[in-house]
C-alpha cells in the first residue's frame, strides 16, 4: 500500500474544504492509512455468494389507508 502523506492529507482536506491544523496532519496520514490498510485486506474476502443488500435488518415499511375524517375545531 502507497504510504499516505502529510501532504495527500492537504490536498484531501482541500477538496473537502476543511481546515486540518498543522499539527494535526501526521496523525491524520496515519490514520487514513490503517483505514486504507484496512479496506486493502477487506478487499480480499470472497463475497461472491454473499447476497447485495442495503441494511443488515429488513425493514418494512407500515402502512395504513389514507382516510378523510371530519373534525371539528
Amino acid at each position: 500500500m502507497t504510504k499516505i502523506t502529510p501532504d495527500d492529507v492537504t490536498k484531501v482536506a482541500k477538496l473537502a474544504r476543511l481546515e486540518i491544523p498543522e499539527d494535526k496532519l501526521e496523525t491524520y496520514a496515519n490514520q487514513l492509512e490503517k483505514i486504507l490498510n484496512y479496506v486493502a485486506e477487506l478487499e480480499k474476502i470472497d463475497t461472491s455468494n454473499v447476497i447485495p443488500t442495503t441494511r443488515a435488518v429488513e425493514v418494512i415499511n407500515m402502512t395504513r389507508d389514507d382516510v378523510v375524517e371530519i373534525t371539528e375545531i
